[in-house]
């Protein structure tokens, strides 16, 4: 079995508490920055990413060495760190020297050399400071301690290898869960089928009603012994959607020959919020007992899990973590290892610190990656690479913090007070700087120091800690600031200051994420045109777009416009009685629930209002601001109360995509709205960056994102082959071509036809 040589030692050679103190990790681009820059610095003479392979009791081995000078016989390996090198734990430079050590064994064995010359460098990339530890190895001694390594590893090994072997038989003859597909499900799986083996990249736009959690799920699955891949990812942008593909895997494991015989392991991974069992504790032992000698009791407990034969969601990881006394959410962590199908949050592949691309890097696994509702990939991109600085949040720490921290808080508030006079002409609204403030991204660096010092050191301190947190966040994207973000100066006031870096295109950072796996397929209700979204998610030029024919047919749906009506700003006010009447008479002829959709709460409110006086019979009710989350509930409990009403919501909002309604509990939608964004200038920066980059700058910016939301919201109305509905479309620029153009097909089809 083929192992790398990180993935051995840190199952093998990890030992104590789980210690994750005070020591801010760089982000993956920095750390590859740090071994970079380290690696041109050694000159002639010096390989860098020297490939090391070998045998050991069984175990076939590989890794890269960071650095390797054949001439004086020295191996280096390099860490990159933040701050004080001294504050790195026993535990992790154990595990460094480790890893070392271990290519040292290899290396020698390889090229036949009796000793070597190992050296552990630490690189810290705020202050450019390599801190060396260098050691003289003999060959022998190295083969030996790699030997037990091995043992430790062997048996679990060949357990992996028997379950790879018995899940493949299985996927290779999985059966679908019902009698039948549903009508166009069929060729939704055929098609996710051969993009899985073919291993390529697919936009597949499926519209409402085709069951796509089933029906991507399980012929990725079932491909998997085909294309030989190593982990399946059912990525989600919603919670809601992660307990269906969960529900879907059991579906699937039920209707099997012999369900109680289920090799598929399969991992449910949710939030740290949702997990932690002592949220008021820090992750190192001295304060978590679920941390205190965690790496000494995981192996009896990742064996439980390995061999749980259930799928491992939040309750049953909590109940086997609870039993070895160890913390859950970390226990999933190292599930994610060892699990073949993982449930999670987008994030886990594309974010700065993404636990499944930096585990299928390290392993070279071959990931095929399923993106459920992947039309809000974009906005959720751009949300994981931005990130605010609050000037209020240091002030009011600096009022009370401990005296070493004084200075560097006071350097912090002085640079904020440079960065407010440079902008002091500039007061009203947002400024859109070309450039990072360098005396404020300056100070951070000495601010992340001395907090990452203290904390380590302290009992915990939330407001220090949110400092820290926002300043090293803040540090990473400002390291790689660029024409793909913006950076952004408001003050509300004295002392209420803000710098944001807002990220425009996440192709930028998404691309590798993307390159890295095995296969992508994309799916959603509304993915076109797909141009859109190769261009903003950075994926591959040769990716393929394909539109599945709607199960509906449009004699299930009446679209209704209104070419004297306009939602245009200036001709809002006008708009408001006739936008009323329209739904009254449409509640009169056909009494039943209805949903509204408006850009504003104050619009709805205004047509609301003027509905209540002209039409006191038709019943209504209103989305407002903040609902919690049992009022949410209410609020679509109301759907199936009788005799009906009209619902008021904002377009784009949480009831606008993600809920189903079928049969009477929705017969019909007003969506008074083209849903643009606001012409301001964040707006007119972003269409001026998106044109200069793709050439589609209005395109990019406004129309698009715009009319998915209108067809997401108008999409509630028809969810069955049975559901009977009207869709009013309220604005005259809807009868436009290039709008029209961009609404779901299906909805014309009968017009077209006559």
């Amino acid at each position: 079995m083929k192992v790398a040589v990180r993935t051995l030692c840190e199952f093998a050679a990890r030992e104590g508490d789980l210690d994750f103190r005070y020591t801010p990790a760089p982000s993956a681009e920095e750390g590859i920055a740090g071994h970079q820059a380290i690696q041109g610095k050694r000159g002639y003479g010096y390989k860098s990413e020297y490939s090391l392979t070998g045998e050991c009791m069984g175990l076939s081995l590989y890794g890269r060495a960071d650095v390797y000078n054949p001439h004086s016989g020295l191996l280096e390996e390099i860490k990159t760190h933040r701050g004080d090198v001294s504050r790195i734990r026993p535990h992790q430079r154990a595990l460094h020297r480790a890893q070392l050590r271990a290519y040292g064994a290899l290396l020698c064995r390889q090229e036949n050399r009796k000793t070597l010359k190992l050296s552990l460098v630490y690189f810290d990339i705020g202050k450019n400071r390599e801190t060396p530890l260098t050691e003289t190895a003999k060959a022998d001694e190295l083969w030996q301690e790699l030997e037990v390594l091995c043992g430790h590893y062997r048996l679990w090994a060949e357990q992996e290898a028997h379950h790879r072997e018995q899940r493949d038989i299985r996927l290779a003859g999985l059966r679908f869960p019902f009698a039948e597909f549903r009508p166009r499900q069929r060729q939704l799986a055929e098609t996710a089928y051969k993009n899985t083996v073919k291993g390529e990249t697919l936009l597949l736009e499926a519209p409402t009603g085709l069951g796509k959690t089933l029906g991507t799920l399980f012929p990725a699955l079932m491909a998997m012994p085909t294309a030989r891949h190593d982990r399946l990812a059912y990525l989600t942008c919603r919670n809601t959607a992660r307990q269906l593909a969960v529900d879907a895997v059991e579906r699937l494991r039920a209707a099997q020959d012999t369900p109680q015989i289920w090799p598929l392991r399969t991992l449910e991974l949710v939030a740290k919020a949702d997990a932690c069992e002592h949220p008021d504790k820090a992750c190192h032992g001295d304060s978590c007992p679920l941390a205190k000698g965690f790496f000494d009791r995981l192996p009896d407990a990742r064996a439980e899990a390995a061999q749980a034969g259930t799928t491992l969601t939040q309750e049953v990881l909590a109940k086997i973590a609870a039993g070895h006394g160890i913390c859950p959410y970390f226990l999933a962590q190292e599930m994610a290892r060892w699990c073949d199908l993982i449930i999670g949050d987008v994030n886990r592949m594309f974010d700065q610190s993404a636990l499944l691309h930096g585990l299928t890097r390290q392993n070279n696994w071959k990931t095929a990656v399923l993106v459920d509702e992947a039309h809000n990939l974009v906005d959720r991109g751009r949300g994981m690479y931005s990130v605010q600085l609050d000037q209020q949040r240091l002030l009011k720490v600096r009022k009370t913090a401990p005296k070493a921290l004084k200075p560097h808080l006071d350097r912090a508030a002085r640079a904020w007070q440079g960065v407010i006079r440079d902008q002091s002409d500039n007061s009203d609204g947002p400024v859109f700087l070309d450039s990072l403030p360098s005396a404020l991204t300056g100070s951070l660096l000495g601010l992340v120091s001395g907090l990452t010092d203290f904390l380590a050191d302290n009992p915990p301190d939330l407001a220090l800690q949110e400092v820290l947190f926002e300043s090293v966040a803040f540090m990473k994207l400002a390291d790689s600031f660029g024409d793909h973000s913006l950076c952004e100066f408001r003050r509300e006031g004295r002392g209420r200051a803000s710098l944001t870096i807002q990220n425009l295109v996440p192709a930028d950072f998404l691309r590798d994420r993307f390159q890295a796996a095995a296969s992508v397929l994309l799916f959603s209700a509304t993915l076109s045109p797909g141009v859109y979204y190769r261009d903003l998610l950075g994926l591959p030029e040769d990716s393929r777009f394909i539109s599945l024919p709607s199960p509906f047919s449009a004699d299930q749906l009446q679209v209704h416009f209104t070419p004297k009506i306009s939602t245009r700003q200036a001709h809002r006010e006008g708009s408001v009685l006739p936008i009323a009447t329209l739904i009254a008479q449409q509640y009169r002829a056909r009494p039943g629930h209805y949903l509204a959709f408006f850009s504003s709460f104050k619009y709805l409110n205004e047509v609301s209002e003027a509905l209540a006086r002209h039409a006191p019979d038709v019943s209504q009710r209103s989305q407002y601001p903040g609902m919690s989350p049992q009022q949410r509930k209410e609020f679509l409990a109301g759907f199936r109360e009788e005799p009906g009403s009209v619902a008021f919501a904002v377009l784009g909002g949480v009831f606008s995509e993600g809920i189903d309604l079928p049969g009477d509990q929705l017969i019909g939608a007003f969506v008074a709205t083209l849903g643009l964004p606001p012409f301001d200038a964040w707006h007119e920066i972003l269409k001026h960056r998106l044109h200069k980059r793709f050439g589609a700058g209005y395109e990019y910016t406004y129309l698009i994102p715009g009319l998915q939301k209108v067809a997401q919201a108008a999409g509630r109305v028809i969810r069955t082959p049975d559901d009977r509905g009207v869709i009013w479309l309220i604005d005259d620029r809807f009868l436009q071509p290039q709008i029209r153009g961009l609404l779901p097909g299906w909805w014309f089809e009968t017009e077209a036809a006559e």
